[in-house]
């Protein structure tokens, strides 16, 4: 993806099965280049993103109303993946990105994920 052009663009913004944004489309391929560039560094970017894990024992949310959509370590992390070249990498997204990958757990209290 590093590697698509303007054709590339083109061709992905007439393709109906993905999101037609062009400003999102050309984010992605920038974001591909600069995790490229930062490959360059072995392990740095997982360094840069699990620096921003939460110290401490968060308290299990007992309903999903009290999961965060943000948190301030989300902005730290969405601040300095910018500072990178990273785009379209907000608050919001970096905070489902920690959930994801295993930063946080918001599983609410007698989910089954929870144990």
């Amino acid at each position: 993806m590093a590697s698509f052009d303007d054709a590339d663009i083109e061709r992905l913004l007439a393709d109906t099965g993905i999101i037609r944004n062009r400003a999102k489309i050309e984010a992605t391929i920038s974001n591909a280049r600069v995790t490229q560039q930062l490959a360059e560094r072995p392990g740095e970017l997982d360094r840069v993103i699990w620096s921003f894990a939460p110290s401490g024992h968060r308290a299990r949310p007992t309903e999903l109303g009290d999961i965060p959509a943000v948190t301030a370590e989300a902005a730290a992390l969405s601040t300095a993946l910018k500072k990178l070249g990273y785009r379209f990498v907000g608050p919001t997204t970096m905070y489902a990105l920690m959930q994801s990958a295993g930063l946080v757990d918001d599983h609410v209290v007698g989910c089954w994920r929870a144990a």
